[in-house]
This record gives C-alpha cells, sequence and structure tokens, in this order.
C-alpha cells in the first residue's frame, strides 16, 4: 500500500529535522576544536598512521608517529600508538587525505552516523516500540566517550547489529559484517567461540563465507597500502609491549594482585586466564542452550562475558554492549521490572565522564560487572517472544 501524502509528508519533516539536528552537532563540535584538542584524542594516531602510508613509510614507526602528532597541536610528550593490526590502514588512509582538525570532524561526523544507524537497528531488532527509551544509546556513557576520544569502537557496535539485522535474510551479508570486529579481536574471543560453534551446528557456513571473503579482501587493500606492515607492526608490538601498561580490567587487576605478591619474575600470562576461563565456559554455555539459541539473549550473555573477561581494553571498548544494555530495558520494560538499576549505573558512568575522570583509572573497574548485572537482572526468567517474525535472529 502507498503511504498517504499526510504519513510522507511527516516522514520527510522528520528526516529533515533529524538531518538538521545531525549537522548541527557535527558544526557545534567543529567550532569549538582547537589545535590541542586534535592532538591529545585518540583518533590522532590513525591519523598519523595515515600519513606515514600516503608517504610510503612505516605506519608503525613510534618516533615518526610521535613527529606527525606533534605536528598537529602541542601537548603531546609520547606517541599514541594503535594496538589494531595492519586492517586499520584501511580506515587510516583516507583520514590522511586532510587535515588532522578536518580529519577529526570527518571521523566523529562518521561516528556519529555509525551510532544514529546503531540505534536504529536495535530500534528494528526489537520490534519498533512506540518509546523514545532508545535515545539512552546517545546517553550511553561509553559511547560518549568513544566519541569523544575519536576511537573505533562505534564501527564493532554496528558490525554486531548489522550482523544480528541480516542474520536470517542475509547470512553472507550478516558474516561480512563483523570483519571489523578483528581490530580489536581480544575484546571478542568468547562471542566469536559461541559464534563458530554456532556455525558448525547449524552448517551456517554462509556467514563463515562472508566472513572469510571480506576479510581476505580487506587483507589484500592492506597489503596493496603496505606490503611490510605485518613485519613493521609485529616489531612495534614487540618494542613497545603496549599491553604492559595497566587497563582497568578484571583481568588486569587479577595479574597485578597476584604479581605483587611474589618475589619472581612477573607472570604476564595470568591476565589470558579469565579469559580462558570464559571461552571455555562459552562453549558450556552453547552446548546446553544450543537448541533453543536466540542471539538476542544468549548472544547478548556472551557479549557481555566477553567484555568482562578481556585481558585488554577501556572504558570506551564498553560501547559494544549498548545491544545488551538496551535489550535489557526492553525486557525489563515488557515484564514490569523497574528500570532504576540502568538509570542509577547509567548516571554514576556518566557522571564519571563528566568529572574527567582518566580512561585508566580503577574507578571504571566496575561497570562491565555493572551492565552485566543489569542484564541479569533485567532478563530473569526469560522466554522468547515473538517481537517482530521478520526480524527475529534466533538459530534455527
Amino acid at each position: 500500500m502507498m503511504p498517504s501524502g499526510r504519513s510522507l509528508g511527516r516522514g520527510i519533516a522528520a528526516g529533515a529535522i533529524l538531518a538538521a539536528g545531525f549537522l548541527w552537532v557535527v558544526f557545534l563540535f567543529a567550532l569549538h576544536l582547537t589545535d590541542r584538542d586534535v592532538a591529545g584524542r585518540d583518533y590522532i594516531q590513525y591519523w598519523a598512521e595515515g600519513r606515514q602510508v600516503l608517504a610510503h613509510a612505516n605506519p608503525f614507526d613510534a618516533q615518526a608517529i610521535l613527529r606527525l602528532e606533534q605536528s598537529a597541536g602541542p601537548g603531546r610528550a609520547e606517541a599514541e600508538l594503535s594496538g589494531s593490526p595492519p586492517l586499520i590502514l584501511l580506515l587510516a588512509a583516507p583520514l590522511a587525505l586532510f587535515s588532522a582538525k578536518t580529519g577529526l570532524v570527518v571521523w566523529f561526523a562518521t561516528m556519529l552516523a555509525a551510532l544514529s544507524v546503531s540505534v536504529w537497528i536495535l530500534w528494528m531488532l526489537q520490534g519498533r516500540p512506540n518509546t523514545l527509551l532508545f535515545l539512552f544509546g546517545f546517553l550511553f556513557a561509553p559511547v560518549i566517550v568513544c566519541l569523544q576520544g575519536g576511537q573505533i569502537d562505534i564501527l564493532f557496535l554496528l558490525g554486531i547489529l548489522a550482523f544480528l539485522y541480516f542474520l536470517e535474510s542475509h547470512p553472507w551479508l550478516a558474516g561480512a559484517c563483523l570483519v571489523p570486529l578483528v581490530l580489536k579481536p581480544h575484546l571478542f574471543l568468547p562471542f566469536g567461540l559461541v559464534l563458530l560453534l554456532w556455525i558448525v551446528s547449524r552448517r551456517a557456513y554462509e556467514v563463515l563465507a562472508g566472513f572469510a571473503v571480506v576479510l581476505g579482501a580487506c587483507l589484500a587493500v592492506a597489503y596493496w597500502l603496505d606490503p611490510n606492515a605485518w613485519p613493521q607492526y609485529v616489531q612495534m608490538m614487540k618494542s613497545q609491549n603496549l599491553i604492559a601498561d595497566f587497563v582497568p580490567t578484571l583481568s588486569n587487576g587479577l595479574e597485578r594482585l597476584v604479581n605483587s605478591h611474589l618475589t619472581w619474575p612477573r607472570l604476564a600470562w595470568l591476565r589470558f586466564v579469565p579469559d580462558a576461563a570464559a571461552c571455555a565456559w562459552a562453549a558450556w554455555y552453547f552446548r546446553s542452550r544450543r537448541k533453543q539459541w536466540d542471539w538476542m539473549h544468549h548472544g547478548m550473555v556472551a557479549l557481555l562475558v566477553s567484555s568482562l573477561c578481556a585481558p585488554y581494553g577501556f572504558f570506551f571498548d564498553e560501547s559494544v554492549l549498548l545491544p545488551a544494555v538496551i535489550a535489557g530495558m526492553m525486557q525489563a520494560r515488557r515484564s514490569g521490572r523497574s528500570l532504576w538499576p540502568l538509570w542509577v549505573v547509567g548516571a554514576a558512568a556518566l557522571a564519571e565522564c563528566l568529572c574527567m575522570v582518566r580512561v585508566t583509572s580503577l574507578f571504571f573497574l566496575w561497570t562491565t560487572p555493572a551492565w552485566l548485572l543489569w542484564y541479569l537482572f533485567a532478563t530473569r526468567g526469560y522466554r522468547k517472544e515473538a517481537i517482530a517474525p521478520e526480524l527475529t535472529v534466533s538459530a534455527g
């Protein structure tokens, strides 16, 4: 049925309002940017790597990266280096076509657009309910920090949601949407293991094929940009030892707690024990629920546990947990449970951001467990519901 003239007019008006609001936010962001702001954000590492690639130089040379970052603005004493593998060059190279400040505005606009699409997909996956609660996605503290710092985790968020959206209708495309996750694979190991087990169990090899084909294409482009990128990346990781720095994760906390009581050499491998245990749990979790597996519920639990036990991560990496937080919110709303626990946790996390607490602070140790506890509270006694038949993404 063709939409009425009034409905079409309302749709166009709503789209125009959203576009105007989007452009206004980007304009305000650009208006208040200074050179010091640009040089102080995580984004600068991607821009500097891109500049090195376009100059046919080593994109993982710490000294060269530092010089480029200092040229963008004052205040940078040490190089901001990306721990992401050379696939990051596919994002970094286009940024280098702009000045550092213009590139940051383009990056911010891209991430804000990706966030907007992510919230829209979430709304679709939840059956298009008539509520404004989904605007919480724009107030989710990890997302705000990710936008402010110019990090890449919103791309992971969009990839996960696109995977969920296309899984039933276009499994090949669903697998392709997961390729961005390889930029920080340590955040998704239990989730990835569950996905692999699900693919084998359901013989959903189209998902794996879509992932493999697009990943292969990205690797080929990265090789074309810099044939020596992988050896250079390995050398950088060895010389810089980025994972030796403290990060507010339970895994890192365990490692430092144990090593502080030892007299013999530091046991760095302790950081990976929780993730190994989480992978073992994930295998059991899937096996015990494989017949009724529902990605919109069981997949969210796996995603939360992956973040909880990650060996390396920061507060902005928790942006990928937005689907689980929103899914818990909608399940609590349907079952009549209070949303106050989420408002309290969300407000506390947002207050830390507004108080400019450093993302390396111990004060961020509590957030990942809090999102998990919220989800378990909101979905206890969960029963699969037909939210929207065409958008249900259960395994079957």
